[in-house]
């Protein structure tokens, strides 16, 4: 039996069998967790109905920049489920042209508002349509990156949205941490994913990291499908409105070169 058992999981952000999303629905699945996946529109649910039924999940659409999809969404659970323990937000979107040169001339008004729409207020809409479903006790999480607090090269104005993210998990935790609702977030290393392939220099960036972090590799969608499972466990039970690095070390580095013995 695992320590998922019981659990019902609504799992948002899956795209491919490459997806962070995807990670945390096989490991979730391991621990005996119930469930459900989404897809944001028909292209992606000829990727997503194949994966989901791997794992035995219901699938249903939800476009997260439209509220009565967010809210047929939790609607469907609660008929089909009566309730619900977890929910994964695993959605981020910046235009590819602002992913792309300098963050001042690649950052317009249009791209700006709609990376922070995509990237931070869906966990803000998906929380309340779920916070109902919570009866006592549930759990959510997202996962942000290092850009969120640091300036990474090309990740633009996905960095602001980021750090929008994050500081969306402080007041979420917050204000359902009365209801017995955790929030947490998962501040993963770079993984070759389908988003991923829009930042520019992603395989000199992965590198990079392998090469300086304490570890010495990259972190794997396992790596992070486990955390995400405990961190919506019980076993964290006392843990809420925390960012947990899943990076092998990256962000503990400082000086991030070896130096060389003066001669």
């Amino acid at each position: 039996m695992g320590f998922m058992t019981g659990k019902r999981a609504l799992i948002v952000g899956v795209a491919t069998d490459r997806s962070i999303a995807w990670g945390i629905a096989q490991a979730m699945h391991r621990e005996g967790a119930q469930l459900a996946i989404s897809y944001a529109n028909d292209k992606l649910k000829e990727r997503v109905l194949p994966l989901a039924a791997q794992v035995g999940a219901l699938t249903l659409p939800l476009d997260v920049t439209v509220d009565r999809e967010i809210d047929g969404a939790f609607e469907l659970l609660k008929r089909e489920w009566g309730g619900l323990d977890v929910l994964v937000h695993a959605v981020a979107y910046a235009p590819r042209e602002a992913l792309t040169g300098g963050f001042v001339e690649a950052t317009s008004r249009e791209s700006f508002r709609m990376a922070h729409d995509i990237s931070s207020y869906s966990l803000t809409a998906l929380a309340r349509g779920a916070a109902p479903l919570m009866k006592g006790s549930g759990a959510v999480i997202t996962l942000s990156y290092l850009g969120a607090v640091r300036s990474v090269p090309s990740y633009n104005v996905m960095g602001l949205a980021k750090a929008s993210l994050e500081a969306n998990v402080r007041f979420l935790a917050a204000d359902m941490g009365p209801a017995g609702i955790r929030v947490n977030g998962i501040s993963a290393g770079p993984i070759k994913t389908l988003a991923a392939a829009g930042i520019p220099g992603f395989r000199k960036m992965l590198g990079r990291v392998a090469d300086v972090a304490p570890l010495r590799r990259n972190v794997t969608l396992e790596d992070v499908g486990n955390a995400a499972a405990f961190l919506c466990s019980d076993l964290s039970a006392g843990i809420t409105g925390e960012i947990l690095y899943v990076d092998c070390g990256y962000n503990t580095v400082g000086m991030s070169f070896p130096l060389e013995a003066e001669g």
